[in-house]
């Protein structure tokens, strides 16, 4: 208890990435439980919406059935929500967002609006063949469509390269950009990244 009183006066703001695989939601939710923090997946936050049929989610689902993509104000508007009612808590970790520098630069004042901002943004590192391995194991058990075949795993893991590496860069510049190695048991990760989050 004693601990937790300590950890509940530190607010922090995690923004969670990694390729598909990386353990991204298994760390998250233990991270979460450690500090006591909020755990916003753009994922889940999009099925929400969409299940209870809420302005954006009818919105978003209107772009998904032309084949198109959500775009970028959307997804904003339903992750500003989402903090605005988790307002009081101790801190989020974003999972999934911000995927450009548009959504980054988005974050940054949602959380300005309540006297926060990103405290850092770690990054789990996976060789590519590791994370491979994983997805169609994965997908083995699943039955997700994404993880069912090698080309479309290895796509995935590419366009993730090619989505954050200018995240990358807009976090190096202020600072805030920790890459951690997200192989090896799932405890061995979780004490890497207590060790950066623990510094903050």
């Amino acid at each position: 208890m004693y601990g937790q009183q300590i950890v509940s006066t530190i607010m922090k703001n995690i923004v969670l990435f990694g390729p598909p695989g990386a353990g991204k939601g298994t760390q998250a939710n233990v991270l979460k439980d450690t500090y006591q923090l909020v755990h916003i997946s753009t994922g889940d936050v999009f099925r929400k919406n969409i299940k209870n049929r809420t302005p954006l989610g009818t919105l978003a689902q209107s772009f998904m059935d032309k084949g198109e993509l959500v775009p970028d104000q959307v997804t904003i508007d339903m992750l500003s929500d989402e903090v605005a009612k988790n307002a009081e808590g101790n801190g989020f970790i974003f999972d999934g967002f911000p995927r450009n520098t548009t959504q980054a630069d988005a974050l940054d004042e949602v959380l300005a609006a309540h006297d926060a901002c990103v405290d850092a943004m770690i990054a789990l590192e996976v060789n590519d063949e590791i994370l491979v391995k994983r997805l169609l194991k994965r997908g083995e058990t699943s039955g997700r469509p994404d993880d069912s075949s090698e080309e479309i795993v290895r796509n995935r893991i590419q366009i993730y390269y090619n989505e954050t590496a200018i995240l990358k860069s807009y976090y190096q510049d202020k600072n805030k950009y920790h890459g951690v190695s997200g192989e090896g048991d799932i405890e061995a990760i979780t004490k890497r990244l207590k060790a950066v989050i623990d510094t903050l």
